[in-house]
């Protein structure tokens, strides 16, 4: 039996942040649990003496009502201290709980709570390393567990004391290998899990039972059992309407056909039986998805070979794979086999790991990491890393085990995932890939997607950012520090000094240190020659402190970058021929994990100076190149881009072998626009000849949509930029008022953004509201976009390359206000190089290129908003020129026909109070 530790499972509700600086609790939970079971609950509101913020009483339904006769803490701190002695003190965030409640009972005199802790988001991040998200609504979901009211102290306290046992759970089923790998590791842990490792160690030392995991030198990995799979030679396409009806109806007992997916059904069989090549655009609403994928599999099943499936995100295929091949499994009553293939780098190198398990770790986040990937090992089937949600710090560590082609395939064998996944797409149904993959596979020696007998590429339009990302250099001050810093002087803990494990010369040593001073040299004076010839330009640029400059604007001296190049070059040699002549014969294992870490920093520096010669020393005509750098931290922020304009020919070349094998079928929610029909198909290589065919959602799917022209808003041209974004200011705080948040702003500026954002928060009108912004609030986008769903009072700002991708179905988002039409910038440096292109082509920059772009953007930001028959939005623009000038109507003609109502900004106020009030 294990031991039997009592938990006392804690979490608080408060005023805000800081008990220090005067906020207060507003409610305790406490959950007791001991073996295993709850035992008993204790829950309290507690007067704050302190008025709740509405943004508080928003996010936990914690009103004034409810806290106005509740004891004060004074009453009830003795007996809360007297409870959880004697008892693990668990909760979720530790860092927030614990020594909020520490500072409480010092307020009121009473002494610190002495006890050990258990953190279950450190837990639960160890034993789920692959959820997308560690907040607590969120893992309830993933692992169904019941929370009624989260941000509510009770409902909290007693989901975290069930994700508690659930872990628990979890952790004694992993191997008995895994758990001792963990317990050596688990005393640097934050909190005191090692005594829950120990004693499940001890437990499971007692068991012997057969566990069924590989073992790979010791490290334990899931064992994959080969599907059965029945024959599928009977089932055919369902060529009528009737036949598609009750196919469909089977699975689907509340089925509704939806107008146009049967026809881009039966176009896309068509396509895919007479091997040709077709642009389908389908409008939300349409079953894109569902659409493609019927004929596909049928297809496959008749050609017993894979159909490729590219499409743009790791979410998107997570999505096709766990949510859309069941639903025509259902309905087909079949098995698809369905393989996901991405490049080399995705998967993990197993030997690599196993080497950086014998070394000793150098951080939190390295240990912290080695154990989340300990347990993922026994619970991944694919070795693919973007499963891992591992922290930033714990990234670095995820880089360094990646697969590479220079991998030791022989030490890791049949184990490899990699060659695993490379397997199972030579057997497959549908190959479920990335447009990178895509893009990659026409340089490799034997391409590896060659297999398919048709290919369909979904979110087509990517297909242009997969190449220009394949095409992107980009050199980062803070990226190469870390790397050139691994290296270091004889007087540091980093390789240089480490040599002495290899028993290298003192005098090779100093020689290769004078060699990296050098280096660092050149390099530290390069970077100072081009901030200071960027300051010199960017003076001009306004106050901003985010400051963007075209390279080719500086007129830089060449020979100092090529000094660089050259010096670094140097190192590389005298390191690589080093390491290699001390690399024979080495049997010991940790030196020759030392001798790999060495031989990884190397290859780092190789890619580093092949970027810089890319990005400094080579200037192509169909390249943009451009310096970013925020003047407030400087040399930290210095960014230089580049960027190929010209991706036709790459694609073409991509899309080659799979269009002399069969069909090759694009498709995509937007990929047209009213005045230039193939404006993106150009783009992606493809000629006029090929047909584009258009899928329209029923008349009565944007019943709940309208579109407000605020005709008073001031023109930009005619007044100063301060009081333009007082205008959208005030616009913006009107409309979050009266739809009381789940709103969207849309900026074609940064600069503008951050201004309006600040504006506003000096206002404090919206003080009751959380407000988001891109460039300003920490996070990634989906990170942002996570946030801004869990408040009802929430506002989200961004800037055009917020809006692609981004879902946000049902009522958490109900306005989207666009600024300005969303031309890109004309200072915009990579705008302005593609103008110059035109120009010389004898095109109009305007007509060919900045208007179909803004209108295709403007139809991806109306699409934001009604993602399902039921949603209701209201779509803003504030921009008078979609009414004043001639090429608005391109606009208006790219959405769904909806109302369309010009309004001043008091009547848009009343308008969406009528719409609102409808609405309820």
């Amino acid at each position: 039996m294990m031991e039997n530790h009592k938990y006392a499972v804690v979490d608080i509700e408060t005023t805000g942040h800081s008990s220090t600086n005067g906020d207060r609790i507003i409610q305790l939970a406490i959950v007791f649990i001991e073996n295993n079971k709850l035992v008993n609950t204790y829950t309290t509101f507690i007067n704050p003496e302190k008025p709740i913020p509405l943004f508080i009483q928003d996010l936990t339904n914690i009103a004034e009502s409810d806290v106005e006769k509740a004891p004060l803490f004074e009453d009830i701190g003795a007996k809360v201290l007297g409870m959880l002695q004697d008892h693990i003190f668990v909760a979720h965030n530790i860092h927030f709980d614990l020594p909020f409640l520490q500072k409480e009972l010092k307020r009121v005199g009473l002494p610190n709570l002495v006890c050990k802790t258990m953190d279950t988001v450190e837990f639960t991040k160890l034993m789920f390393p692959n959820l997308y998200s560690y907040k607590l609504q969120d893992i309830a979901n993933e692992l169904e567990i019941n929370l009624e009211s989260a941000h509510r102290a009770d409902d909290d306290a007693l989901a975290t004391a069930y994700l508690l046992i659930k872990c628990i759970d979890q952790l004694m089923k992993l191997p008995l290998k895994t758990i001792e790998l963990l317990h050596k590791r688990s005393f640097q842990l934050k909190s005191n899990l090692s005594i829950l490792f120990f004693d499940v160690l001890v437990e499971k030392r007692k068991q012997v039972v057969s566990e069924g995991f590989l073992l790979y030198r010791g490290i334990p990995i899931k064992e994959i059992s080969d599907e059965q799979h029945e024959e599928t030679d009977s089932l055919s396409f369902p060529e009528t309407r009737d036949k598609k009806i009750e196919l469909f109806s089977k699975s689907i007992p509340s089925f509704e056909e939806r107008e146009g997916q049967f026809e881009l059904m039966d176009q896309i069989q068509a396509s895919l039986t007479n091997e040709i090549e077709i642009v389908c655009e389908a409008e939300t609403g349409i079953g894109k998805t569902l659409g493609y994928l019927l004929p596909a599999v049928l297809y496959s099943f008749q050609k017993k070979r894979p159909v490729i499936i590219s499409t743009y995100t790791t979410h998107l295929i997570d999505q096709l794979v766990s949510e859309e091949i069941p639903k025509i499994n259902a309905i087909l009553e079949t098995n698809v086999k369905v393989a996901t293939l991405k490049g080399m780098h995705h998967y993990i190198d197993l030997y690599s790991f196993w080497q950086q398990v014998q070394l000793e770790d150098e951080s939190y986040d390295e240990t912290f990491t080695i154990m989340q990937i300990l347990v993922w090992l026994t619970l991944t089937e694919d070795g693919d890393l973007t499963e891992l949600n591992a922290s930033g710090g714990g990234q670095l560590f995820v880089d360094k085990i990646r697969r590479g082609s220079l991998s030791n395939k022989k030490e890791v064998g049949a184990n490899d995932f990699y060659e695993r996944a490379l397997r199972k797409s030579e057997d497959c149904h549908i190959l479920v890939t990335n447009h990178a993959m895509v893009m990659t596979d026409q340089e490799r020696e034997q391409p590896i997607l060659t297999a398919g007998c048709a290919m369909i590429v979904d979110e087509a339009h990517q297909m242009i950012h997969a190449s220009m990302s394949r095409g992107e250099r980009i050199f980062s001050y803070t990226n190469w520090k870390y790397v050139l810093g691994q290296f270091g002087t004889l007087d540091t803990e980093q390789l240089l000094q480490k040599l002495e494990i290899l028993h290298v010369p003192l005098s090779i040593q100093i020689q290769l240190e004078k060699q990296y001073v050098e280096t660092i040299e050149k390099f530290d004076k390069a970077v100072s020659y081009v901030i200071d010839a960027f300051l010199q330009k960017s003076k001009r640029n306004g106050k901003s402190t985010k400051k963007t400059v075209a390279l080719d604007d500086l007129e830089l001296d060449q020979t100092i970058f090529r000094s660089v190049a050259n010096s670094i070059q140097v190192f590389i040699f005298s390191t690589k021929s080093m390491i290699d002549s001390y690399s024979k014969h080495v049997e010991d294992e940790k030196i020759q994990s030392f001798i790999n870490e060495w031989q990884y920093w190397i290859r780092e520096l190789v890619i580093k100076v092949s970027e810089w010669d890319e990005i400094f020393l080579q200037n192509r005509v169909t390249e943009a190149r451009w310096l970013e750098v925020d003047t407030r931290s400087i040399p930290g922020s210095l960014t230089v881009i580049k960027r190929p304009l010209n991706y036709r020919e790459d694609i073409k070349k991509a899309l080659m072998t799979h269009r002399e094998v069969g069909a090759v079928i694009w498709t995509s929610g937007t990929i047209t626009v009213p005045s230039n029909r193939h404006f993106i198909t150009t783009q992606l290589g493809l000629g006029t000849e090929i047909p584009i065919y258009q899928y329209k959602a029923a008349s009565d799917y944007y019943s709940g949509a309208e579109l407000l022209i605020v005709e008073n808003m001031p023109d930009i041209k005619q007044v100063s930029q301060s009081d333009y974004i007082e205008a959208v200011a005030e616009a913006v705080v009107q409309t979050v008022l009266v739809s009381e948040g789940r709103c969207f702003v849309l900026f074609t500026s940064q600069d503008m953004l951050r201004k309006t954002v600040e504006l506003i928060q000096d206002t404090h009108l919206l003080d009751d509201y959380m407000l988001f912004a891109q460039g300003m609030t920490s996070g990634s986008r989906m990170r942002l976009l996570k946030s801004f769903q869990r408040f009802s009072k929430s506002v989200l700002f961004g800037t055009n390359s917020f809006w692609e991708g981004v879902d946000v179905p049902g009522d958490a988002l109900s306005v989207i206000i666009m600024v300005r039409l969303p031309f890109s910038s004309p200072d915009d440096p990579l705008f302005k190089k593609r103008a110059e292109l035109l120009t010389k082509n004898g095109q109009n920059p305007f007509s060919a290129y900045s208007l179909p772009e803004a209108v295709l953007r403007f139809r991806q930001g109306f699409g934001r908003l009604i993602r399902s028959s039921s949603d209701k939005g209201v779509f803003i623009v504030l921009d008078r020129r979609i009414e004043t000038k001639s090429y608005g109507r391109d606009f208006l003609q790219a959405i769904p026909n909806i109302p369309v109502k010009k309004v001043s900004l008091e009547n848009m106020v009343l308008e969406l109070e009528n719409w609102y009030t409808d609405e309820g």
